[in-house]
């Protein structure tokens, strides 16, 4: 792969991740800045709050800290509203003072200390303080911040300011007990210009990383045209044949997309158990790739709605990637075919697993807008029953081509497991539940290049199992001429 479109993918994958991370943050701060209007709060539920003493008081709020540099434009940075009514509309104080200064007013004195309230029964934990002294009434007190005293509903608001501080809710004349409903609320004058910040911020670089993005796909995909088996002969591993040369006829034999894969004869007994570190840097690496394969197949998509063709360099970028992807997925575990370590290459070698599809010359423009997500829901519940739980089908899913996910076991899963078990004790690898396992993923893989607009045939719904494909031409090595006697008769 060339390093300078690989760069643009991997600088731009991180791009477009923290740009859509803080344009979904920016919209969520305008929806709150929306909602909250010009002096509208977020308000929480009415509360009841009874104490045997003389006042509720809340924990210490803070200690608040800030800079000490006013906000830019005078904007409110935050603002607390309170509001409290007494039982049978009795007389009741509400106030916010330091927390120096309530301590001391109530300093031996008996009051209550609302520790927490449960968000879904609404009941409040308390803390008894004790004391003997009675408080003097409340609102001839001259250190309170914010105050409010009388009938009916009191309300106060309180810009949030630097120091530790209480809340106090008491009867008006200082008695006890104390019973009340509250209701706190909350408003920010920083959303609006928060949101807005986030949005440019966001959409300025998430509009840079699909940039890199795209040129890094089509610079990785200008490397020629994908290789078809159509045009030539499919090379076999090791020299084998496996089978003759497809027989135009065979049922998948005409299907353009083609998963083959052979069997290591001398696969290890153990290693599979420790597979699962050894494709850790197959996984980051597929990790960009298939992201740069999502935002690929929308900008095909949009190409194949108005030209009817499936930009070539694209095209070879994304079938690269599953063929990738499908070599580390033949080694690890949705096969464990081999032992031989998977290249780090788009392109097509003589690694024992394979994947070819063929260039469509022509796309139909309609089809684009429903084969992604509607034709293809049949196959996407066979699937992800079959192969739901498999590692190929999950790096699949989690890069946006399907929509169906399974959890638990899957049947690939199952098989790749009795398979790694005998082959753990018994040293062999059953041919029968090796080539159920191809027959899976070939399935898979089929669905995939579907789903990824690549080609407009449905895909069958057959399971054709063994190494190689039935639409694959095997390379079968010419056999030795017949010596040729001589004119003497040796």
């Amino acid at each position: 792969m060339k390093p300078g479109p690989l760069i643009m993918l991997l600088i731009g994958t991180i791009l477009t991740l923290i740009g859509f991370g803080l344009t979904a943050t920016g919209t969520v701060a305008a929806v709150a800045a929306g909602a909250q209007g010009e002096n509208g709060y977020f308000s929480t539920r009415t509360v009841p709050l009874v104490a045997n003493s003389y006042a509720l008081t809340s924990p210490p709020l803070g200690p608040v800290t800030t800079t000490g540099t006013p906000p830019p434009l005078n904007l409110d940075v935050a603002r607390i509203r309170l509001v409290a009514t007494g039982a049978n509309d009795d007389p009741v104080f509400l106030g916010i003072a330091p927390q120096a200064d309530v301590d001391s007013y109530l300093a031996n004195v008996a009051h209550t200390e609302v520790r927490g309230i449960e968000s879904t029964s609404l009941r409040a934990r308390y803390a008894d303080i004790p004391g003997s002294d009675r408080p003097e009434p409340p609102a001839e007190q001259d250190f309170w911040t914010v105050s409010a005293a009388g009938p009916g509903s009191q309300e106060i608001t309180w810009p949030v300011q630097p120091g530790a501080w209480a809340v106090v809710v008491m009867n008006a004349d200082g008695s006890s007990p104390v019973a009340v409903q509250v209701s706190a609320g909350v408003r920010s004058g920083l959303l609006a210009p928060a949101a807005i910040t986030l949005l440019l911020i966001g959409i300025i670089t998430l509009v840079i990383g699909l940039i890199l993005v795209i040129l890094g796909v089509i610079g990785l995909g200008r490397n020629g045209p994908a290789p078809s088996s159509r045009s030539g002969a499919t090379p076999v591993p090791g020299g084998a044949t496996g089978q003759p040369g497809a027989d135009p006829d065979r049922p998948g034999a005409d299907y353009p997309a083609r998963l083959n894969g052979w069997l290591d004869p001398d696969v290890s007994r153990a290693l599979w158990l420790v597979k699962w570190i050894l494709v850790i840097p197959h996984v980051i690496v597929l990790f960009f790739l298939w992201f740069g394969l999502w935002i690929g197949t929308i900008v095909a998509g949009f190409a194949i709605l108005f030209t009817g063709r499936y930009p070539r360099a694209i095209f070879n970028y994304s079938v690269g990637v599953l063929r990738w992807n499908w070599r580390v997925s033949f080694y690890s575990y949705s096969a464990l075919g081999t032992d031989r370590y998977p290249p780090f290459t788009l392109a097509a070698t003589d690694y024992p697993a394979d994947l070819e599809v063929d260039y469509p010359a022509r796309l139909s423009h309609g089809l684009v807008l429903v084969k992604w997500w509607l034709l293809v829901i049949p196959h996407l519940f066979i699937v992800a029953i079959l192969t739901g739980g498999s590692w190929g089908w999950t790096a699949s899913g989690n890069n946006g081509w399907t929509t169906a996910t399974s959890t638990g076991f899957s049947l690939l899963g199952i098989l790749v497991l009795i398979g790694a078990v005998i082959l753990l004790f018994s040293g062999r690898y059953r041919r029968g539940i090796f080539d159920l396992v191809i027959g899976l993923n070939r399935w898979l893989y089929r669905v995939i290049v579907y789903a990824a607009l690549m080609r407009d045939e449905y895909p069958p719904f057959r399971l054709d199992q063994g190494p190689l494909d039935p639409g694959s031409v095997v390379a079968v090595p010419p056999a030795p001429a017949a010596p040729v006697a001589s004119h003497d008769g040796r």
